[in-house]
């Protein structure tokens, strides 16, 4: 079965990438934190190395990863974030992929297992859809084996409201789905004080937070939401 993951991307530019966080630590802390994500992200999923590494770009911009060759670019295309994820699957089935996944790339301490997990599912349980739930009520993964299009339409995007929206589309076309266990993004500044308090469970963005003395001291005494 070819195997392969979306990781949605955006070119690490004040004012572009997480504008929540950027409210309480400015634009260009946000900035530098979100490129560290990134390359958490990456890092890790080129330990898949039996599945091909789909990132689509936002803005038509891209960078480049000479330490990971095996990342195949894309641009993202859409109206909003269902359209853009929808398109994407549907290019990586055209591509020949049997079963895809995808993540953001707001997930610097994402284990390397539930992604791996996600894909034994889809392969071995031959489920129709896999969801990774996150904590503000979203999902942080989505595996299919095929394109479900009814699973983007209709949600009502960066609300609480994501996961549970999803998933009565799933039983309405009587779909297969199963749960990876709960995880969580960073976009909100209590989601950056949960993981000043493990930064060693990211490297690169954990090493950025021990680097920022002012930031993490901020978030270490201002208390966390575990």
């Amino acid at each position: 079965m070819s195997k392969g993951l979306i990781i949605f991307a955006r070119a690490p530019v004040p004012g572009k990438v997480k504008t929540r966080l950027a409210r309480d630590v400015g634009e260009q802390v946000a900035t530098e934190l979100y490129g560290a994500m990134l390359d958490d992200v990456l890092e890790m999923a080129a330990l898949l190395d039996d599945v091909r590494l789909l990132v689509f770009w936002a803005d038509g911009s891209y960078l480049h990863f000479p330490g990971i060759p095996r990342l195949e670019m894309f641009e993202q295309s859409g109206e909003d974030l269902g359209q853009r994820m929808a398109n994407a699957f549907r290019t990586a089935f055209e591509e020949g992929i049997d079963a895809c996944c995808i993540i953001g790339s707001d997930l610097p301490d994402l284990p390397l297992e539930y992604v791996r997990k996600a894909f034994r599912m889809l392969e071995e349980n031959r489920i129709d859809a896999v969801f990774g739930p996150s904590s503000d009520g979203g999902y942080y993964l989505l595996g299919m084996r095929r394109l479900w299009p009814e699973l983007f339409e209709n949600v009502p995007w960066s609300t609480s409201l994501v996961l549970e929206t999803s998933l009565k589309h799933a039983r309405a076309s009587e779909l297969t789905v199963d749960l990876l266990p709960v995880w969580h993004d960073i976009d909100t500044i209590d989601d950056l004080k949960r993981l000043a308090l493990f930064p060693g469970k990211s490297s690169r963005t954990g090493c950025l937070l021990q680097q920022m003395p002012a930031i993490l001291n901020f978030l270490t005494s201002s208390g966390a939401t575990p």
